[in-house]
């Protein structure tokens, strides 16, 4: 299977919504512990530009079964450089390699939208995502123990950066 980027549109937030979701019962992959609403998603949607911090869908045949995003990592100039990957994917395609297919095209995108450095948060329990974004040179650059509470228990935030 292979995948391919496309700028999202906003018809395509429902989907992205959906997909999101998906991943909310697990605890395993994103702070929101209930799902969201596609009302609630669109100022997220809106502040994503393809010039700098883009939002993208992952096709697969020609099927949305994903998206990514390049998101602000911190409100200020001197880190306008810098961005926050999020990766989500489908059920359907989970652990069939599309995560790393879509890791593959990030070094294209940096220069397209003059981003150097991205950095990822990923839940300590998240082992597959960790291990993704570590097989593609990300390294561990900072560990916040026990900062998210989810089933009632407290989980770790590692935090994990590349410089491009």
């Amino acid at each position: 299977m292979d995948v391919t980027l496309r700028t999202a549109t906003m018809s395509d937030l429902p989907l992205i919504v959906d997909i999101y979701n998906q991943t909310i019962p697990s605890h395993q992959v994103t702070a929101d512990l209930k799902p969201v609403t596609v009302d609630q998603r669109r100022p997220w949607f809106l502040a994503h530009s393809a010039n700098h911090y883009p939002l993208w869908v992952v096709q697969a045949d020609d099927q949305v079964v994903g998206w990514m995003s390049f998101s602000p990592f911190y409100g200020r100039a001197a880190y306008a450089k810098t961005a926050e990957i999020s990766i989500y994917l489908d059920r359907s395609v989970q652990g069939q390699g599309v995560g790393s297919q879509v890791l593959t095209l990030i070094p294209t995108q940096m220069t397209t939208v003059g981003l150097t450095t991205l950095v990822a948060y990923i839940f300590s329990s998240n082992l597959p995502s960790i291990k993704l974004f570590k097989k593609f040179g990300f390294e561990q650059w900072g560990f916040l123990p026990a900062v998210a509470e989810l089933d009632q228990r407290p989980n770790d935030l590692v935090i994990l950066g590349r410089h491009f």
